[in-house]
């Protein structure tokens, strides 16, 4: 029988409670397509400061490294908002990727048919949204030196090496392959050097792939065209900045936040995550939505294990459980037939997913 290793980092607020609904569902697929999953336990952020003093423990950088991916939940909280930056729990995650080579971030933005009223765009603008944003996730101005924060003025550094951008586009090109063929590369050439550097090497990049239609696209365009026509995107490649602001536009396109997941690849080990946060104020009700987390299980299985069908009776249990009319709070107004908590809806798609 097949063996993997994955780290768990629950993390903080509502993490835990997410991330153990998506634990039953791998539990409950994995014995459904006979492979076997081990977890070991981390510590990141929040949880990590109260227990060591730091917001990522060498023990989870070394522990990472020897596993086949790493399942996440959140991190982050007002307790520890007012700490020097070094020691924040957002500080933290940053690091860990940058240890753990995952530089390109994949974030689908998918809408279920069930809850296209969900949105706050009209169903027949949205109805049918199947996007895929490419962030990069290691480089840009969120990693450039220098920077420095003084009394009277505070600086970032943009800055992309040739193989950086390369590497990134490369990702999206061959994730694009497997799709419709589409990419758009969202840029602000029109004032950044760093940007049109980033053009140029896409579009060398795109030598290597004649089937896939490439087009460019400033990012405060690219932001009012995923209001006013998402269906017109496909793949998205971007900067770290860009992508970050983007993915979080196009996760409201399906009505909630909670309901989209992400993975971090690269050069080794890679980290699969929900796109939300750590949610304190509703944290220990048993009220959060796991459907980004069990989504990011799947994506797991997809990208860091092969295990092709198993993610996809994933996919499929919640599109039945949404069909079925199960919903957490956070969606509940749109044809519910019954409100459930976060335990039952990652018991409900447990039970689809292994049958």
């Amino acid at each position: 029988m097949k063996s993997y290793r994955i780290g768990v980092i629950k993390g903080d607020g509502i993490g835990p409670e997410i991330v153990d609904e998506a634990l039953k569902v791998l539990d409950a697929v994995s014995v459904t397509q006979g492979f076997n999953l081990k977890y070991d336990e981390m510590l990141l952020g929040g949880a990590a400061i109260d227990e060591t003093g730091v917001p990522l423990p060498d023990e989870t950088i070394q522990g990472v490294k020897k596993c086949d991916a790493v399942l996440f939940g959140a991190i982050g909280g007002p307790k520890w908002d007012n700490l020097e930056r070094h020691l924040r729990p957002e500080t933290g995650l940053l690091g860990l990727r940058k240890e753990m080579g995952t530089f390109a971030n994949l974030r689908p933005a998918m809408v279920y048919d069930e809850l296209v009223n969900a949105s706050s765009l009209k169903p027949e603008v949205i109805q049918g949204v199947d996007i895929m944003v490419v962030r990069e996730l290691t480089g840009g101005i969120y990693f450039g030196q220098p920077r420095e924060l003084q009394e009277e003025k505070a600086y970032n550094t943009m800055v992309y090496t040739k193989e950086e951008v390369r590497r990134i586009a490369i990702v999206a090109f061959d994730i694009a392959m497997k799709r419709n063929k589409r990419i758009c590369s969202v840029d602000k050439a029109n004032v950044l050097e760093v940007s049109q550097f980033w053009r140029e090497i896409v579009e060398e990049v795109a030598k290597d792939y004649p089937e896939v239609e490439l087009s460019h696209m400033y990012v405060d365009n690219a932001a009012m065209q995923l209001i006013r026509d998402p269906k017109q995107f496909d793949v998205i490649l971007t900067g770290n900045i860009f992508g970050d602001i983007l993915s979080d536009a196009a996760s409201m396109l399906s009505g909630s936040i909670g309901l989209l997941p992400s993975a971090s690849t690269g050069k080794g080990v890679g980290l699969f995550e929900p796109i939300h946060g750590s949610a304190p104020d509703i944290a220990g009700q048993g009220i959060a939505n796991p459907l980004a987390t069990i989504s990011s299980a799947s994506m797991m299985l997809r990208y860091a294990l092969g295990e092709t069908e198993a993610a996809e009776r994933i996919d499929e249990a919640i599109k039945k459980a949404l069909a079925e009319g199960y919903r957490t709070g956070d969606i509940g107004d749109y044809d519910a037939k019954e409100i459930v908590s976060c335990a039952e809806m990652g018991s409900i798609i447990a039970d689809y997913a292994s049958r």
